[in-house]
Parts: structure tokens; C-alpha cells; sequence
């Protein structure tokens, strides 16, 4: 089964996939698809840290691209990063049971009979308090960061899906990680798995 994951900024998303792939046994993919992305596409690795699921309309996200990109190739180049992180997607997902956070991929893999697409969300109280404990963001500045955060995640998935992000027709299940905490949620979608591995 191919487990992926959206999720609001600070509500835990992350983590829950952390700790269902480790309940699961299953490879866990986050970050890394986009380092293999740009690595196979001969952009600089810097890409990844600064521009992890930004908006593809944006100028700065545009201009940086440009400058670390081969300039011969026929597509704008933010759409070229895309989809070179689309296809690894595909590729890993071939391999077997997996979890993968983010990045589109409850749409990249929408033909696949397999897949589980899970939504995480919490309370802005829960994120802001979140932001606090395990980034160290000053409590001043969480709402503007989960504001700014979550429109940027949002922008790059309507962009590149056409879809609109959060809505629940997308995906197979929405967890509250407020209501059942970090391993509650993972505990809740470990017996969904089980469950849907038994149909």
C-alpha cells in the first residue's frame, strides 16, 4: 500500500508519517524525493532547502531556479523541478509500501489502486503551540508563519493539481492531530491500514 500524507503546516504531518512507517515497516519519503529530484535533473541540492514546495508562479522561486538549472531545457523550469520530483514519486512507489508526505502526491498517484491519501490537520492553538515547542518559532510570529506556510503549500498544490487543497473529496481520510494526538494519529491509520488490507 502507498500511504500519502498532506497536511497543514505545524500540525504534525510529518511526524505521523515518521511514525506510521515505523509501525508499518514501510519506507518513509519526505524531503528526499526532492533531493533525488534535483539531483537527477542537475540542479543544485540549495533548491531543496529554500524552495521545498513553493509556489510555482513565484518570482523568487522562479529567478533562483533559472540560475541553478541547465537552460536548454524546453520547460519553465520550476514546472521541470515538478515534475522530475513527480516522477520519483511514480518510481518509489513502484518499489512497494511506502509513506509519502506532501509534494502532490495523492494526485501524481491517482490511477493506483493502492493508494491511501491522508489529510492531517489541527487547531491553530495546537500548531502554534507546536511551532513553539519543536521549532523554536517566538510565539509572536506563529500565526504569521502558519498563515504564510499554509498559502504556500496550498498555491504549489492547486498550481500543479488543479485540485484545491485541504478538500476532503481528495483525499480517503482527515485525522486531527489536536483530538488524538501525534501517536494517536498514527495508531488511528495503522488500523485503517489493517482494515483496508483485509478488503
Amino acid at each position: 500500500m502507498i500511504i500519502t500524507i498532506d497536511r497543514k503546516y505545524g500540525s504534525g504531518g510529518r511526524m505521523v508519517g515518521e511514525k506510521l512507517a515505523k509501525l508499518l515497516g514501510y519506507r518513509f519519503y519526505d524531503r528526499e524525493l526532492l533531493k533525488i529530484a534535483a539531483r537527477e535533473s542537475g540542479m543544485h541540492e540549495d533548491v531543496v532547502s529554500h524552495f521545498d514546495e513553493r509556489p510555482a508562479g513565484s518570482l523568487l522561486y522562479s529567478t533562483f531556479l533559472y540560475a541553478t538549472m541547465p537552460v536548454t531545457d524546453a520547460l519553465p523550469l520550476n514546472q521541470k523541478l515538478a515534475f522530475a520530483q513527480f516522477d520519483v514519486i511514480r518510481r518509489v512507489a513502484q518499489d512497494g509500501d511506502c509513506v509519502i508526505v506532501g509534494r502532490c502526491a495523492d494526485y501524481v498517484l491517482q490511477e493506483q489502486h493502492d493508494c491511501f491519501n491522508v489529510f492531517v490537520t489541527a487547531s491553530t492553538e495546537v500548531r502554534r503551540e507546536r511551532l513553539v515547542k519543536y521549532y523554536g518559532i517566538p510565539s509572536e510570529l506563529t500565526d504569521k508563519t502558519i498563515k504564510k506556510e499554509d498559502k504556500m503549500r496550498s498555491e504549489y498544490y492547486n498550481f500543479f493539481t488543479q485540485r484545491k487543497w485541504g478538500d476532503a473529496s481528495n483525499y480517503h481520510m482527515t485525522v486531527d492531530t489536536g483530538r488524538f494526538t501525534l501517536d494517536g494519529a498514527a495508531a488511528l491509520l495503522v488500523d485503517a491500514v489493517h482494515r483496508l488490507e483485509a478488503l
